[in-house]
Order: structure tokens, then C-alpha cells, then sequence
């Protein structure tokens, strides 16, 4: 039987894995165990009997020994370690169910703990964890108490060594809410904890998915639980995949990318309620009735409905849809007279563009403008709906997206949207992710700078801010360009600005620098590349003789080339020899070399005497060249080409070497040229849209002076048309007095004193009182007839001008003929034969004064009556 035992450890380890001894099955696994760790590699022919067959793993996991078990665990944590993604993928589907029945919840805590080890080597090795949490989440279901507590044990250890950034917090979330109505109490507290981790990495985000699922002591439970929580540090990743371990070890020691880049792999990432909400189907749910009610002629029925599609829609995620006549609808809404309905149809806008996220971007160009156009409303609760579903469209977009309409509302003529649009510029500018680019950010800076010298300070304001933020993210050098023509009071201004923003795109200033860097490798890696092609003639010389003839090289060519001197004339033929000749077949056969230069660069062909101790010739005019070739044609052969070469190759590599920095020169300036016109192309573009908002300026104003002048010559005529009217008015007026006075004029003084007294009186002094008092009654007469005519409301009383004798017609005779009486009986007593005149003179006096009283008593009477007229 010993020698029984003793033959065991020869046998395959697959048959000791399945042999009914347990103590063969134990060795077995630790031999296996000790056989993986010491293979060289993955591809080792120990790990394929185990990868074929998975289910020897599935019997060591469930082996009934609790020692061969342990082993057993051991064992597969050691394959899995060792064996690679091959091995990992190949077991997982026949070992999750075992490990989580009977290894999490094993009396032995080193089984337990193996077990969640294994798990995690799983995950360590595929680099993700979907599958595996498919299979671990199925232990959530089983009847044991103990199975239960112990895989949400074992999810709590998953998310505090990898974080959720690669295992899915989704599936566990949704199922904590029947965790913590379990009857086990150990089942509760695992879920707890299991809470109370996700919660270090997703904060008040998780509570979306089962927050309301909960009864109200238990949510009070986990808020005491996650007070504890609230105060650590975001929580980083403490165990790394496979991959990132070996991104880690190619990385060179000291290299800050790939700290920096392994600093951003352990960072948190932002994990929102968004992305773990579940879609919600609003075109389902939305009223059936919504587009007629929304065309309604009532504003109640308007915003009616649409407060209903809010109710609708106001969830964390929507699925997406045709959303393009409830868009129509919202984008129509924006124009209502109404400001109720604007502010609901903005919400609406606001929910819908958080719940679809990026679905909502193609819906952008139709609701954008209709949304910008309404910020004329001064209100300040429409003002802000406006504004959140500014930023709710801008957030599913982007910034390039959104500029082109944001800086034509900036030419906008109200102030009031100029104002929000800024407001709107600036927002976007701070929370962006991405940068502007070039041609956005002059455009953005040169709209901006044209608004500080707005009327309106507000506007001013938001110009200055602008620029401050996009001096933040672009940095200071960028903006200097755009600031030159400004004041140091507005510069200081946006510098104040610059100094407060707050802004999230900080890495546009990594690109600004290497245009610079990049333009020397190409040259180094050019001339290394033609070095080494070029060495293998003469290798050892080959460094230095191409570097020593750089500062001495203007004397010795020259002087090669002309060594006879001679008077100056054409080189002598007789100093060229066979060799010469031969370069120069070779020459004409490498075809035009200096096509770039000159026709006559071919005069390099002496070029093999350079070796020879020429350079003695090269003193006076004798040694200088005849042609026109300059020292920077002939310099650059010795600087760079071999001594090695063969005058046909030196000849070439020159011919080569001229043409690129030609090409090279012409590049540039054709870069340059082109920098050039975009500016004047940019500059055009600027002026073309001056020129046209100064046209539309002009429009308008030549239209509402061309209005002003029609509503004057309207006016006009009409006052002429009233002056007419009055002056023909006048003249009947003027008419009908004359023709009133000439009737209603009391006869002469001399005609009534003709009737009463047929046989006139001798001179007498008495007549000259009567001629006097008949002048004054004549005079009366003619007053009361003027104030007769003068007073309309007495003449309707008397009867008007042509019906009857009025009062005054019957009193003005009256007092004519008293008068006259009374003065021809005076004068008849004062022309008595007594010759007393003392009595007549006062009889005259009392006469007059009578009269004068009753005048002055008609004339108060005109006075009172002419006003009520």
C-alpha cells in the first residue's frame, strides 16, 4: 500500500486532480501550484490540460475535503496568475458558480480569502469584469443567508481594490434594495457596506438608481453611514489590471508622461446620475393631444400642455427619439406673446437637452436662434429659464458648435440680448473642455473688442470678461496681440477678469510649442540619415574631415579650381587630365546638376584635387574664381559631403542638398505668403461686416427719414388746408360786420336835427354846445353799434342781426333823441330873452354825465357777456 502511495506523485496531475483519494487530490494541487509558478511564460505546456478541461477546476473548487479545497483554491489562483487572459477567459464560466457557493462561504477564512482572491485575479487579468459580475451578482438570489452576505462581501472587496471605473456600478445598485429588506441581518450589514463603498466613489450619484426604492428609516441609516464617508479623499485604485502593470514597467524610470499618465489612471473618474439612470421613453408618455393644444389660440391651454410634457420629460435620462416636431413646437413657443408659456417652453428645452445629452446636438441649428432671439425679456425669471436652456443645449454640444451663432446675436441692435448672449459666451467659455482654436479665439476676441466701446456698460462689462477668460485658458502671450490697441484702464479690466475666472480647458498652451521643436529634428534626422549612407568608402575620417573643412573650406576650393594662373581668361584646357575628363563624362551623364544656381556650377568638376596641396595656390586674384559662382555655392561641399565620395556622387549630393534648401526657402515663403493673405482675408472678412452693418444702419435710418418726411408733408398740407379754411372764414366774417354795421348805424345827428327843426337857428353860442353834444351822441352810437356786433350770445337774446329791434337798437335811438332833446330845449332856455345861461350849463353837465354813466354801464355789460360767448 506504501508503494501505492509512493507511485502517486507520478501520475499526470488531471488524473491526481480527479482521484478519490483526497490526500493524492491535495497533493496534486499544491504540486500544480508549484508547477505554474516556475513556467517561463503563458505559453508553457503545463497550463493546457487545465485550459482544455475547466472542469477539473470547477472539482477542486467543490472538493468536500476543507483541506483539499483550500489547496484546491490555491491552485487556481496560482493558474490564473501564471496562465495569462487565455487562462482566465477558458475557466471563468465553470469556477464563478463553485467559488461563490463554496468558496466565499467556506468555514476556513484562508479558503474565504483565496476565493476573493481569485475573483480579483480574474478581473486583474481580462482587464473587465462584466461577465464575471453577470455570474457573482446570481449568488445575490440564493436561498442561503450566508452566500448572499458573503458575494456582497466579496462585490464590496471587487469596488474598493478596482473602483467603478471598471467594474459597472449599475447592476449591484439595483439590487441593494432587496439586500436590505433581507431577514438576515448579516445580509443587511454586508449591504451597507457595499453602500457605503459605492458611495466613496459615486457620491450622491448612486442615490438616482434605488434611492427611492427605500423605506425612510433605511435611507436615515445610510445617511448617518455615508456622513462618515463624506469628509476622506476621493478614492483612488488600488489594485491595477495586467495591462496597466505592464504600461507601467515599459515606461522608463523617471519618464513624467508616464507618471502623468498613470497619475490619470488612478484618478476618479466623474461618474454622473446621467450614466446610471435608466432611458426613459417620453414620446410615450407624453399627453396625445400635445401639438394640437400647443396650436391653441388660449395661452392657458399652451402652457397647459406644455407643463404637462415637463412633468414628462424632468428625468435624469431619456431615450432617444424623433424629437423633431416637439422641437418645432418648443422653437415656435420661444416667439409666444405670452411669457408664461416662454418660461415653461425653456424648461421643457432645459430637460429635454439634460435627458438626451449628445442625441440632442442635431436638434441644436433649430433651437438655438429661436432661444437667443427672446432674450430681449427683461423679466428676470424668463431671463433665467433662457439662460438654462442656453446652457443645457450648449453642455450636449460644444463650443465650435455653438460660436457661429453666438457671435452674430453679438451684432445684434437690442442691448438687452446683447448683454445675455455674453453672459452666455462667458459661461460657455468656463466650462468647456476643449480649448478654442486659433481662428475661434480671434473671433471671439476681435467681436469682443469691438463691444467695449458699447453705449451700455453692461455690455462694456461683459466684452471685458470675455476677454479675461480667454485670456485664462489661451494664457496671456496668445492675447497680447489682441490688446495692443487698447488702454491700460480696459487692459487692467480684463486682467482683473483673467485673474477671477475659473475655467476647466487648461490644456491649449501644451500645443503652442511644438511647432517650434518640431522644425529642428527633420534636419538633424537628414543629416544623420545622409552621414551614414555616405560612410561606408571611408569610415574612420569620415566625422571629422566632414566637420574641419566647414570654417577653412572658402580658400582651398577656389584655389583647386583655378591652379594655373593665368591672365584673366577661360581655364586653360591643357590643365585638365584624363581623370578630369572622365568626371566629367560622369558628370554629364548625372545630368543637369545646378539647375537651381547657375549653369555654370559645373565647374565642381575639379573637384578631386581638393586632396592634392593645392590650397598654396590659392593667394592673390590668381586663386579666386573667373565666373560668378558666390563663396555660399562653392562653401557648402566640403561642410557636409565626405572627402570619401566620387565627384559624380559629391556632385549629386550637392545638386540634391541646393534643391532642398531651395524648396525649403520657398516653403517658407510660401507659408509666409499665405499667413499674409489669411490675415488680409480675415481683415476683408471684418470690414466686409462692418460695411454691412453700416449698409443696414443706413437703410434703416434713410427709411424712417423717408417716413418722418411723409408724415411732415402730410402735415403740412392738412395746416395749409386750416389756413385756407380761415382766412375764408375771416373774410365772411369781415363781410358780414360791415354789412351788420351799415344797418344797424343810428341816423346822423344832423338828419334827426334837420326833422325837428326844419328852419335852422341863427348863429348862436349855444350851437357850439350842441354841435359838440351831437358829436359825442354820434360817437355813442357808433360804439353801441360795434358792441352789439361784437357780443353774438346778445344778438341770439335780441334776436339775432336781421330778426327784429334788439334792446340795444331800441335804446341806442332812445338816448340819441334824450340827448338831443334835452340839449335843443338847454339850448332853447339858454337862448331865452333873459339871457340866463347858468341854469342850460348845468342842465347840459348833469346830461352828459347821465350819458357817460350809461355808457360805461353798456360797456361792462360787453364786458360780462363777451367771455361767455
Amino acid at each position: 500500500m506504501a508503494e501505492q502511495e509512493e507511485d502517486f506523485s507520478s501520475l499526470p496531475l488531471p488524473d491526481r486532480f480527479t482521484h478519490k483519494n483526497w490526500k493524492v487530490r491535495k497533493e496534486g494541487y499544491e504540486d500544480a501550484a508549484k508547477t505554474f509558478a516556475g513556467t517561463p511564460d503563458e505559453s508553457h505546456p503545463a497550463f493546457k490540460p487545465f485550459i482544455l478541461d475547466s472542469g477539473l477546476w470547477r472539482g477542486a473548487i467543490l472538493d468536500s475535503n476543507v483541506a483539499a479545497q483550500q489547496e484546491g483554491v490555491n491552485a487556481l489562483c496560482a493558474f490564473l496568475k501564471f496562465g495569462g487572459a487565455q487562462a482566465a477567459s477558458r475557466s471563468r464560466s465553470a469556477t464563478i458558480t463553485p467559488i461563490v457557493e463554496k468558496g466565499l462561504s467556506s468555514t476556513k477564512a484562508a479558503t474565504k480569502q483565496s476565493s476573493v482572491e481569485a475573483l480579483l485575479l480574474y478581473v486583474e487579468v481580462e482587464g473587465k469584469a462584466d461577465a464575471l459580475l453577470e455570474d457573482l451578482l446570481q449568488g445575490l438570489s440564493n436561498k442561503q443567508p450566508k452566500i448572499v452576505a458573503a458575494t456582497l462581501a466579496a462585490l464590496t472587496a471587487l469596488y474598493h481594490a478596482y473602483g467603478v471605473k471598471i467594474i459597472e456600478p449599475k447592476p449591484p445598485l439595483k439590487a441593494l434594495p432587496k439586500a436590505f429588506g433581507h431577514a438576515d441581518k448579516n445580509v443587511r450589514a454586508e449591504a451597507s457596506n457595499l453602500a457605503v463603498e459605492l458611495y466613496r466613489w459615486l457620491r450622491e450619484a448612486m442615490k438616482t438608481t434605488f434611492w427611492n426604492d427605500l423605506k425612510p428609516v433605511q435611507q436615515q441609516d445610510l445617511e448617518k453611514l455615508f456622513e462618515g464617508v463624506k469628509s476622506e479623499p476621493a478614492p483612488k485604485q488600488d489594485r491595477l489590471l495586467r495591462s496597466q502593470q505592464d504600461a507601467k514597467k515599459a515606461a522608463p524610470a523617471g519618464d513624467e508622461d508616464a507618471e502623468v499618465d498613470e497619475a490619470k489612471a488612478e484618478e476618479v473618474p466623474e461618474v454622473e446620475a446621467f450614466d446610471l439612470a435608466e432611458p426613459v421613453d417620453v414620446i410615450k408618455k407624453m399627453p396625445s393631444d400635445f401639438h394640437e393644444k400647443l396650436a391653441s389660440a388660449k395661452w392657458k391651454d399652451r402652457k397647459e400642455t406644455l407643463d404637462e410634457f415637463y412633468e414628462v420629460a424632468n428625468t435624469e435620462r431619456i431615450q432617444d427619439g424623433h424629437y423633431d416636431e416637439v422641437i418645432q413646437g418648443l422653437a415656435k413657443s420661444m416667439k409666444d406673446a405670452n411669457v408664461a408659456v416662454v418660461t415653461v417652453a425653456a424648461n421643457c428645452i432645459t430637460v429635454l437637452a439634460k435627458g438626451l445629452r449628445k442625441s440632442f446636438a442635431k436638434y441644436r441649428s433649430r433651437i438655438l436662434a429661436p432661444i437667443m432671439e427672446r432674450l430681449k425679456e427683461k423679466k428676470q425669471s424668463v431671463a433665467e429659464a433662457l439662460g438654462q436652456a442656453l446652457d443645457a443645449v450648449f453642455l450636449s454640444t460644444g463650443l465650435s458648435e455653438c460660436l457661429e451663432d453666438i457671435l452674430e446675436f453679438l451684432k445684434h441692435k437690442n442691448p438687452q440680448v446683447k448683454s445675455e448672449t455674453l453672459g452666455f459666451l462667458i459661461r460657455c467659455l468656463k466650462i468647456t473642455r476643449e480649448a478654442p482654436s486659433k481662428p475661434e479665439v480671434k473671433s471671439i476676441a476681435d467681436a469682443a473688442t469691438k463691444l467695449l466701446t458699447e453705449s451700455n456698460e453692461a455690455t462694456r462689462a461683459g466684452g471685458a470678461e470675455t476677454l479675461g477668460t480667454l485670456m485664462k485658458i489661451m494664457g496671456e502671450r496668445q492675447m497680447q496681440q489682441y490688446l495692443e490697441g487698447l488702454d491700460d484702464i480696459r487692459k487692467t479690466k480684463i486682467k482683473e477678469y483673467c485673474d477671477a475666472a475659473v475655467v476647466k480647458a487648461k490644456d491649449k498652451p501644451k500645443p503652442v510649442a511644438p511647432p517650434p521643436k518640431a522644425a529642428p529634428p527633420p534636419q538633424k534626422r537628414m543629416v544623420k540619415k545622409a552621414a551614414p549612407g555616405l560612410k561606408p568608402p571611408v569610415k574612420r575620417p569620415s566625422t571629422p574631415q566632414a566637420e574641419k573643412p566647414a570654417a577653412p573650406s572658402p580658400q582651398p576650393k577656389p584655389a583647386a579650381g583655378k591652379a594655373i594662373p593665368s591672365k584673366l581668361g577661360s581655364m586653360p584646357k591643357s590643365s585638365l587630365t584624363a581623370p578630369s575628363a572622365g568626371v566629367k563624362k560622369k558628370l554629364a551623364g548625372a545630368g543637369p546638376a545646378p539647375t537651381l544656381q547657375s549653369p555654370r556650377r559645373n565647374i565642381s568638376s575639379p573637384s578631386p584635387y581638393e586632396e592634392t596641396p593645392a590650397p598654396k595656390l590659392g593667394r592673390g586674384l590668381a586663386g579666386r574664381p573667373l565666373g560668378k559662382p558666390s563663396t555660399a555655392q562653392i562653401e557648402p561641399p566640403p561642410s557636409s559631403a565626405p572627402p570619401g565620395m566620387t565627384p559624380a556622387e559629391r556632385a549629386e549630393f550637392e545638386d540634391l542638398r541646393a534643391e532642398k534648401e531651395h524648396l525649403q526657402r520657398v516653403t517658407e515663403d510660401l507659408r509666409a505668403e499665405k499667413a499674409k493673405f489669411m490675415s488680409q482675408i480675415h481683415e476683408l472678412e471684418h470690414k466686409n461686416a462692418q460695411l454691412n452693418d453700416d449698409r443696414k444702419r443706413d437703410g434703416l435710418s434713410i427709411k424712417a427719414k423717408e417716413t418722418q418726411l411723409v408724415r411732415a408733408r402730410s402735415e403740412a398740407e392738412t395746416a395749409e388746408s386750416m389756413v385756407h379754411r380761415q382766412g375764408r372764414e375771416m373774410e365772411r366774417l369781415k363781410r358780414e360786420l360791415n354789412r351788420t354795421v351799415r344797418d344797424h348805424s343810428p341816423p346822423s345827428d344832423d338828419q334827426i336835427y334837420q326833422d325837428r327843426n326844419p328852419d335852422p337857428a341863427p348863429h348862436h353860442p349855444s350851437t357850439e354846445r350842441y354841435d359838440s353834444s351831437r358829436s359825442e351822441s354820434r360817437e355813442v352810437g357808433y360804439q353801441r353799434a360795434r358792441g352789439y356786433m361784437d357780443s353774438p350770445s346778445e344778438e341770439k337774446e335780441n334776436g339775432g342781426l336781421n330778426g327784429g329791434v334788439g334792446k340795444r337798437e331800441a335804446e341806442m335811438p332812445l338816448m340819441t333823441r334824450e340827448l338831443s332833446g334835452g340839449t335843443l330845449a338847454e339850448g332853447r332856455e339858454e337862448t331865452g330873452p333873459d339871457g340866463q345861461t347858468v341854469d342850460s350849463w348845468k342842465r347840459a353837465g348833469e346830461v352828459t354825465s347821465r350819458l357817460k354813466a350809461r355808457i360805461e354801464m353798456m360797456k361792462a355789460k360787453q364786458g360780462l357777456t363777451r367771455p361767455g360767448a
